[in-house]
């Protein structure tokens, strides 16, 4: 079996562009793949053009290990968002391809399921309401539960960089003790902070949201600077939760031997795939780190992440934000994975377990849009038109 070509579809809606990518063969199977960009879609379809010439064509998508070798290391250049982007869509393609030639699911190829019963717990994103208010956050909160969520996840801290006044910090209290009053106690509360704040204001916001039980605090501070992770970690008695702005498993390395993390969340779209997503748990499990991977793609994408997560023994939880925003896009996409009850089953079909319906992706073109992660508040991405 060959490789014969490619094609690429980015999907738009107002919250996302969702980057697809076909692999075909001679044999006449496709599998798919995907990832989600932040501002770099068209470079990320540029690079994929050279790619396809230069090393994908009549490439055997049975050998994935020397297909990921060659696109990341044989153009001589260091493998960074835009490469390993890249080479996770075609990768997951060959996989899928792979499991729908041998009539299995690519859970199967890794290595078979280390949770038996196929249930893959998941936590709500994207599901907190524009108008950032108490009120509106309990009611939003009230929302997830009412679809069977037992976890969910929230960046409560507005427009906040580098540091919170006192103001703000109260309020972004008061959002959280609305929606812990509205899950209840025993459902799981993320805390996001999304890699914005310094290390002793990070320190101080933790300690004051500590009371509302966060079952972890996600990058408290930029992922440049480990050092200042570390320092976070030493004077915060909560699991820290980072990795997903590190786009090469090597990369994890330092991380694990500072000891910083208690959960690393690479995304399976912007690592390099599912094979070295589950190189790195594998590393992570060595240094008695859990794995819940990002993920805020689409159907694709959460079934590439279940696969991992299938067959990963320190996999803890997985993130899912298709519930809450552009669900429209789960027509695209045959089999999308459904949470129940707080929880996905794993698929037994073959490959993903999807099937991708390229022309009805043609109803959704790329969006010019805008995301402020400093506005006040999250805002919906606003499409300034779209090609």
């Amino acid at each position: 079996m060959r490789i014969t070509g490619i094609s690429t579809h980015v999907v738009g809606t107002p919250w996302r562009n969702l980057t697809y990518v076909q692999v075909h063969t001679d044999e006449g199977i496709t599998g798919v793949g995907e990832t989600r960009m932040l501002g770099h879609t068209d470079a990320l379809i540029g690079y994929l053009r050279e790619a396809e010439a230069n090393h994908i064509l009549g490439s055997d998508p049975f050998a994935v290990e020397d297909l990921v070798r060659r696109m990341k290391y044989g153009d001589y250049g260091r493998a960074g968002e835009i490469v390993m982007s890249g080479i996770a869509v075609v990768e997951m393609a060959c996989l899928d391809i792979k499991g729908k030639a041998l009539g299995v699911p690519v859970w199967q190829l890794l290595g078979g399921l280390a949770h038996p019963d196929g249930k893959i717990k998941a936590y709500a994103n994207g599901w907190y309401t524009t108008e950032r208010t108490p009120e509106a956050y309990h009611k939003a909160a009230q929302g997830v539960m009412e679809r069977g969520y037992q976890a969910l996840k929230i960046d409560p801290f507005g427009a906040g960089r580098m540091e919170l006044d006192h103001k703000e910090t109260l309020y972004a209290v008061s959002l959280i003790e609305a929606v812990r009053d509205a899950i209840g106690p025993e459902t799981e509360l993320m805390l996001e902070m999304h890699g914005r704040f310094s290390p002793s204001t990070a320190v101080r916001l933790a300690r004051e949201l500590a009371p509302f039980k966060p079952a972890w605090l996600e990058e408290p501070v930029p992922p440049e600077n480990l050092k200042a992770l570390e320092k976070v970690a030493e004077k915060v008695d909560l699991p820290i939760a980072t990795g997903e702005r590190i786009h090469d498993r090597i990369e994890f390395r330092e991380l694990f031997e500072s000891q910083a993390a208690d959960i690393i969340q690479p995304d399976v779209g912007h690592i390099g795939g599912i094979l070295e997503t589950r190189k790195l748990a594998a590393t992570a499990e060595a240094h008695y780190v859990l794995v819940a991977p990002h993920n805020v793609g689409g159907p694709v994408l959460t079934a590439a992440s279940l696969q991992v997560a299938g067959c990963t023994p320190n996999f803890k939880i997985l993130e899912h934000f298709n519930d809450f925003a552009d669900s429209e896009i789960k027509k695209l996409v045959k089999g999308a994975p459904q949470v129940v009850d707080g929880y996905f089953q794993l698929s037994d079909e073959p490959g993903l377990g999807v099937e991708f319906d390229a022309e009805a992706a043609a109803e959704f073109p790329q969006q010019q849009a805008r995301f402020d992660l400093f506005a006040d508040g999250w805002e919906k991405r606003q499409p300034k038109g779209s090609k």
